[in-house]
């Protein structure tokens, strides 16, 4: 009969804007084998920062064990780092982030000079803050900012109030609402039109950064028809208030699709883009590949 080897990994991508983006270095950068301080099965979710000339790459890492002895339920996801000094050569760095449920999704981001991560905390039946006492490193939660099932929480700062898209169905991958609050630590409100996007698994379920690029503004959605995580959507936010929402797909959608073969033969479901200069975008995807062997089991 035929063996099954399935795994994410991450790569990096570059290009003149958010939507001309192609595979860059010798990808994937990290992958299962990478990890050192556990059996991993895959590593996912990327999330990155530059701070003082290096960047830290933030990650899901599922545990061996948890496919290994089909224990998926009794085992979680950790929060991995990776640094690099040139953003194509990435070392392995250790676990940051570890709780009694699964973590993943580590979006991490800066306000105020200080350092902020929201993971994604369903089993802790809420959006739980944490903040680095020693970035990139060490850290601690500050605060729980929405109760409930909310997969991949995605926040941006937008005319001086907090924003953060999720996906309140986390087994369907069809919803999508939004909240919003004039302080980081709340109180949330959920936006009038919620949910924003509901029964449609092509566009609802978070990509990754909401980001800013010639003074509009833009969200990714995972496209999970007719599979999980097979590809990424853009859509251009056009309307934002606290009484309106508005969007509209970009041409250049969908702008991440799986290559066939190889690391990210089979799906891709992430980005996280940054702006390097005026005509110069870097990002971290991840990908699925699944290799079907002979086996004499």
């Amino acid at each position: 009969m035929k063996a099954s080897t399935q795994q994410w990994s991450i790569g990096i991508y570059q290009g003149d804007t958010p939507f001309s983006l192609k595979p860059v270095g010798d990808n994937p950068v990290i992958q299962a084998k990478d990890v050192t301080d556990l059996s991993s099965e895959f590593v996912a979710d990327p999330f990155m920062l530059e701070h003082q000339g290096e960047w830290f790459l933030f990650f899901e890492i599922l545990p061996g064990s948890a496919i290994d002895n089909q224990e998926l339920q009794n085992s979680h996801g950790v929060i991995g780092l990776a640094k690099s000094s040139d953003g194509s050569n990435w070392h392995y760095q250790g676990i940051v982030l570890e709780e009694s449920f699964h973590l993943s999704y580590p979006y991490v981001f800066t306000f105020n000079g200080e350092y902020y991560m929201l993971p994604e905390t369903l089993g802790a039946d809420c959006i739980r803050l944490y903040k680095a006492d020693s970035f990139p490193t060490k850290w601690s939660p500050v605060a729980e900012l929405l109760p409930g099932q909310h997969a991949d929480p995605s926040i941006f700062y937008y005319q001086q109030r907090w924003w953060m898209f999720s996906c309140s169905t986390p087994n369907r991958h069809d919803t999508l609402e939004l909240h919003y609050a004039d302080d980081l630590f709340g109180s949330w409100l959920p936006h009038p039109a919620n949910p924003l996007i509901k029964n449609d698994p092509r566009i609802a379920r978070p990509a990754g950064r909401v980001i800013q690029w010639n003074n509009r503004w833009f969200r990714f959605a995972q496209d999970c028809y007719p599979r999980y995580g097979s590809q990424v959507r853009a859509f251009e936010i056009t309307e934002l208030s606290t009484t309106k929402y508005a969007e509209k797909e970009t041409k250049s959608s969908p702008i991440l699709s799986p290559s066939g073969h190889g690391w990210n033969g089979r799906n891709m479901h992430h980005i996280d883009l940054h702006q390097l200069g005026e005509h110069q975008w870097i990002a971290c995807v991840d990908g699925y590949y699944q290799d079907e062997q002979q086996s004499n089991r």
